[in-house]
């Protein structure tokens, strides 16, 4: 079997996205020998990142170039028995269409988008979701959302969990720590979040919460840390930062690789993750798998994520945010428990479960029988 996968997220720092359909390639690639893979990449530079049986096809990182000229030009040549694509499939294809549809923040949150942004994704989401033989999902909150909003049948929508890479594990604290401090200049223990500087990631929430904290608690020597990307959003919060009486202690990163990502998970005291809307919420598990104790919000799909394994909150109340801070920071007995019910969550969750699963959906759409390394990796439990 022919599949095509666009991939132009990769290299492009599109975060979520990007871990998503670059775990998938390395599994389809060890999994499913027998079928012929191509990734439709956007950046040269990653064809070393992915496994050499994968076929590549350069396209523009322009959307409208890539959407409407160099992805239907390529898919004429190539002819594949299945289109895989995130969100938006190209203009023209005759090749059935498999989308993954991570959640409907655009449609239940426009606020937290530009107004063109959310006007353009609902246009093409709703087009590319009526196409699609099948729409892919990474939760039941996201699975829910979906039926919600688009009339189409249930049967279509399909639950495929995301993962965490092998890369996140458990290392030595005080080596990430004084990895940390050599590269970012960070000394004191810290609280971590990770996520863009967009507005849903509630960072100016976490900011007050942790303002509270400090008022309550005002021994405690720790700062905060802000992993993620500049967005339009940055500047707002940055002025939050200059005029919080904790100005001092609260650091930027930016954008971290996935090796430097594990350093911060390793190094930090707990994980905080106070965001307003998620369709899953990876660093939840990331932070878990790297053995540290999560706080993150009741909301949307991070309950279904963390489940038991962390402190959940109402990420609209700073003083929830700070008590469950405080409960990990201060009680060394919970923060252990959370971190060891934390690293058997995550452990629940792998990307070649998840990769068995998608080609399972491939096959399906394609009307072909799976290959049995396949079925079985799609089973494990």
């Amino acid at each position: 079997m022919r599949i095509s996968v666009d991939a132009h997220a990769i290299g492009c720092r599109l975060t979520g996205n990007e871990v998503y359909i670059r775990n998938l390639l390395q599994q389809f690639a060890r999994l499913d020998k027998g079928s012929e893979l191509i990734a439709y990449i956007s950046k040269e530079g990653v064809k070393a990142d992915l496994p050499h049986r994968i076929r590549t096809r350069s396209v523009s990182q322009n959307p409208y170039k890539r959407l409407g000229m160099d992805l239907p030009r390529h898919l004429r040549c190539d002819r594949p028995d299945v289109l895989h694509v995130q969100y938006t499939a190209p203009l023209f294809s005759a090749a059935p269409l498999v989308v993954s549809v991570h959640d409907v923040s655009f449609l239940e949150y426009p606020q937290y988008f530009t107004h063109f942004r959310a006007f353009q994704l609902r246009l093409t989401v709703q087009q590319t979701v009526q196409r699609a033989a099948r729409v892919l999902t990474p939760s039941e909150y996201s699975r829910r959302a979906i039926l919600k909003h688009y009339r189409i049948p249930e049967e279509k929508v399909v639950v495929v969990p995301n993962a965490v890479a092998s890369q996140f594990r458990p290392i030595e604290r005080d080596v990430a720590r004084m990895a940390i401090q050599r590269r970012f200049g960070i000394r004191r223990p810290f609280v971590l979040t990770v996520g863009d500087l967009q507005p849903r990631k509630n960072h100016v929430g976490l900011l007050h919460a942790f303002e509270e904290m400090l008022r309550a608690e005002r021994k405690l020597p720790h700062d905060l840390v802000f992993v993620g990307k500049e967005t339009w959003y940055s500047r707002d919060l940055h002025r939050a930062v200059e005029r919080s009486p904790v100005r001092e202690r609260v650091h930027f990163a930016g954008f971290v690789d996935d090796a430097e990502l594990v350093q911060f998970y390793g190094a930090c005291e707990m994980f905080v993750f106070p965001s307003l809307y998620e369709g899953f919420g990876l660093p939840i598990l990331e932070a878990m798998a790297c053995g540290r104790a999560v706080a993150c919000s009741r909301v949307t799909a991070m309950p279904e994520v963390a489940n038991a394994a962390g402190i959940l909150f109402d990420p609209e109340s700073k003083e929830e945010i700070a008590r469950a801070m405080l409960d990990i920071l201060l009680d060394s007995e919970l923060r252990t428990r959370l971190e060891r019910l934390g690293l058997h969550r995550a452990a629940g969750f792998s990307w070649e479960k998840s990769a068995a699963q998608t080609l399972e959906v491939y096959y399906d759409v394609a009307g072909r029988r799976p290959r049995r390394a396949v079925a079985l990796a799609a089973r494990v439990s």
